[in-house]
């Protein structure tokens, strides 16, 4: 006797992307059978499935469970009724924190979630060596550790990719280790083409999913590069590009950085799903872009699709498929949502590890004066400028004042300062433009990727607000306007995830995002566009702890441009 029988329902073929009327048995873990309705034998429960579709689980080939600001435990209890049953997580937020021990954390704590959670190994703890300084720092020898472990399928996005062209020695030992042990490598090179392309993929390194124009998402997957496109990729140019060539090439659907409230309100692979529909994706090629590709790319032959003896990883979607609406979620052949709530307690919080992990003594009064070797004056300076649409920043310049070896920014510009938390008495400064913002700041220790406190501002006065709850909360998110804070979003765990409930970290997270359009910074993913100003190997200028970086140069920028006049 089977376990369930799914009756009435009508299969979606990934493979010839046919809609056909079958029942669908499971017993333990695995499909029993896909038969003709009625038939196959008893089972011990029915699922009426009934104007529904059954399809496979959604598989998220690259995400990161921390941008979700939730632990493993929580981040699967909310993303189940979604769909996403699968995911590839890359832990290089907290253990760019705390090292092995986080990533020897997330990894037991995902294998107790419902959600299979597999992982890859960091491959750039700190992102890049030598212009930053993070908690932790693995090696080749690390790496080849981190592999061994249950669990563990690839390496993780090779972020650092100005160094494998280069032939850097730490990146060159660090991809050899895994090559040796034949894990997936993952990559991220955004817009990298030509002989530079060429070079990266002869590592070894055969997937992207950053941001790139039409042109080099069809140059990539000409060359058999695996495209994962996330939301801010699935332009109409691009879908129509690969749309245009002789044959659609195999490609996934893939979060990367979704936080606790856009889930709550828009969904997970669901929302990227209906977003890709939008662009032009036929909803067939959308739903095998969410499980069958990704199966393959994760080398995991027993899911994916809806047939005999893989695993019940199942759907039953309301409406046309290309509204993605998930109703039921079967796991493993554990129904484990229904009607899109969770069909199991939501996980108690716990203690949660990791605190203690901002190493800050307090904020000096004297905290954002700005204080430069140079003659009283007027003064160029290098400052970042950013948009409102993607996490590109470009070079700009902007005139300020110095008094007294003190910049005069305030009233001029806003101020991105960087202070290390790793114990190390580091800090630097930029001016930022592309935001009309008002009296305001935010501060943050979910900065990618060596996850420093990073306050940026437009007075002192909210700056030192933010600063002072975010050290408060032991790290975390604070948005403070006209020198009050008025959102905070506390990340004990590591500064980087919060054990608290998902809905309550989601109500956090809503008003940090609402705060921060009120002041100005109007951004199509806020959280990201701030947290990855400090991202030194994301273009093309960035700052750290030690200074502005010209990521493609893989070089130091100078911050002052010319002397007084």
């Amino acid at each position: 006797m089977h376990d369930i029988r799914i009756r009435g329902g009508q299969v979606v073929s990934v493979f010839t992307g046919e809609v056909f009327a079958a029942d669908v048995l499971v017993t333990g873990e695995q499909i029993s059978g896909v038969v003709p309705p009625g038939t196959g034998g008893d089972a011990a429960r029915e699922i009426d499935a009934t104007g529904r579709l059954v399809v496979p689980g959604f598989l998220d080939a690259h995400m990161h469970v921390e941008s979700s600001f939730l632990t493993p435990a929580a981040f699967a209890w909310l993303t189940l009724p979604r769909g996403t049953t699968t995911v590839l997580a890359d832990p290089h937020e907290i253990v760019n924190v705390a090292g092995r021990a986080a990533m020897r954390w997330m990894v037991d704590a995902g294998a107790a979630t419902p959600q299979t959670q597999l992982w890859g190994v960091p491959s750039c703890v700190p992102a890049l060596a030598g212009f930053e300084h993070s908690g932790a720092h693995l090696d080749a020898a690390d790496v080849a550790d981190l592999l061994e472990w249950d669990g563990v399928r690839a390496l993780a996005e090779v972020m650092d990719y100005r160094a494998v062209v280069s032939g850097d020695p730490r990146m060159a030992s660090i991809i050899a280790a895994a090559r040796d042990r034949g894990v997936v490598l993952d990559g991220h090179c955004p817009n990298l083409s030509g002989e530079e392309l060429s070079r990266y993929m002869a590592t070894g390194i055969d997937s992207d999913h950053t941001k790139n124009t039409p042109e080099v998402v069809v140059e990539k997957a000409r060359l058999g590069m695996t495209v994962m496109l996330q939301e801010k990729c699935l332009e109409p140019e691009v879908a129509a590009a690969l749309l245009a060539l002789p044959r659609l090439p195999p490609f996934c659907l893939v979060t990367d950085d979704l936080a606790a409230d856009h889930i709550t309100a828009h969904g997970h692979l669901d929302h990227i799903a209906r977003v890709a529909v939008a662009a032009g994706f036929r909803d067939v090629d959308v739903l095998r872009a969410l499980t069958w590709t990704p199966a393959q790319r994760l080398r995991l032959p027993d899911r994916g699709v809806v047939a005999p003896g893989k695993r019940a990883d199942l759907l039953l979607l309301d409406g046309p498929l290309a509204d993605f609406a998930v109703d039921t979620v079967l796991a493993g052949g554990r129904i484990v949502a229904t009607g899109g709530r969770a069909a199991y307690a939501e996980p108690a919080p716990g203690d949660h590890p990791f605190t203690g992990s901002v190493h800050v003594d307090g904020l000096p009064d004297d905290e954002y004066a700005w204080r430069v070797d140079l003659p009283d004056g007027r003064h160029r300076f290098r400052a970042l400028r950013v948009n409102p649409v993607d996490t590109y920043t470009e070079a700009a310049e902007i005139e300020l004042d110095v008094r007294g070896g003190v910049v005069a920014w305030e009233g001029r510009a806003a101020l991105c300062w960087v202070r290390n938390r790793h114990g190390r008495d580091h800090v630097s400064a930029v001016p930022l433009t592309g935001m009309d913002l008002g009296d305001g700041a935010v501060t943050t220790t979910y900065a990618h990727d060596s996850h420093n406190l990073v306050t940026l501002g437009t007075t002192r006065a909210s700056m030192r607000a933010a600063t002072r709850a975010v050290l408060a909360d032991d790290g975390g998110v604070a948005v403070a306007r006209d020198g009050a804070v008025t959102a905070r979003l506390p990340l004990a765990v590591g500064g980087v995830m919060s054990a608290a409930p998902a809905g309550a970290v989601a109500a956090a997270s809503r008003a940090v995002r609402a705060e921060l359009g009120e002041w100005g910074w109007r951004h199509r993913n806020p959280f990201m566009s701030v947290s990855t100003l400090t991202l030194a190997v994301s273009p093309s200028v960035k700052i750290t702890d030690l200074g502005l970086v010209d990521v493609l140069a893989r070089d130091w920028a100078p911050q002052v441009l010319d002397g007084c006049h």
